[in-house]
């Protein structure tokens, strides 16, 4: 493979600080979880480190001293109609350590015309993150399937006050697709942008993820584009982020 060019160096550098560097695996263990920790703080430390709840505590003690917050699922994958639930698993995760919360809408539900449903999850979540916690709501826009649908539910956690919208949990067919992300952010756009957006969901490579940065600089412009507002969810991708961006620093 020919060495990257100063583009893909800073490329590389512009984006390993938005990344959400995630690790989801069914079979992850606080060693794993430990592993990926000390990873990071050798080789680049990301905005966010996602994990399973039952390792938010692991996280947060192989992260302490640094600024990387420790972002969790909920509602996670099935996006249920709960909202109890959803109150319950986010306040146990705040407990236990999380600074993020990455919720999963009622997708299903909202596909059924049950939008009321899956506003008292979101609005369930919010309460419990309060004004201290960032909630993240998750689309999940491959199965919401249509732009009109997309930008509807993407209003709906707009208007329940969530702090960014997610594309996917990359648990289903269908995850981030440019299409998908352009709709949520023409909806933040039309919102004055001041909701976040976090792609998520089988971006692996560099190519991959700078379409995704530049379809947010030309609808919310390049000043916008912070860990405030801008992640991208991935795993595989820090493995291409990390030596580039150390390469060219």
């Amino acid at each position: 493979m020919p060495p990257a060019d100063a583009s893909a160096h800073a490329l590389a550098a512009r984006l390993l600080p938005l990344l959400d560097l995630t690790s989801l695996g069914e079979d992850d263990s606080p060693a794993r979880i430990e592993a990926l920790c000390a990873r990071a703080r050798a080789q680049g430390l990301p905005a966010a480190l996602c994990v399973y709840p039952e390792h938010v505590t692991t996280a947060r003690r192989a992260l302490t001293g640094t600024a990387v917050k420790i972002a969790t699922v909920v509602n996670f994958p099935d996006g249920g109609c709960d909202a109890a639930r959803a109150e319950r698993e986010t306040r146990r995760a705040l407990a236990a350590g999380a600074d993020e919360i990455d919720l999963v809408l009622p997708w299903a539900a909202y596909c059924r015309g049950e939008a009321a449903a899956a506003r008292a999850v979101v609005h369930a979540a919010r309460r419990a993150c309060g004004t201290t916690h960032a909630l993240k709501l998750i689309l999940e826009t491959g199965e919401l399937a249509t732009a009109e649908r997309i930008r509807a539910a993407a209003q709906l956690g707009i208007d329940a006050g969530v702090d960014f919208l997610k594309t996917s949990t990359g648990k289903v067919a269908v995850n981030a697709t440019p299409e998908a992300a352009q709709a949520v952010l023409e909806v933040i756009a039309a919102n004055g942008g001041r909701c976040g957006f976090k792609a998520a969901g089988g971006i692996r490579r560099l190519d991959d993820a700078a379409v995704y940065l530049q379809l947010a600089r030309e609808r919310l412009g390049d000043a916008w584009i912070t860990p405030a507002h801008f992640r991208i969810g991935a795993s595989a991708l820090y493995d291409e982020l990390a030596p580039l961006a150390a390469e060219g620093a």
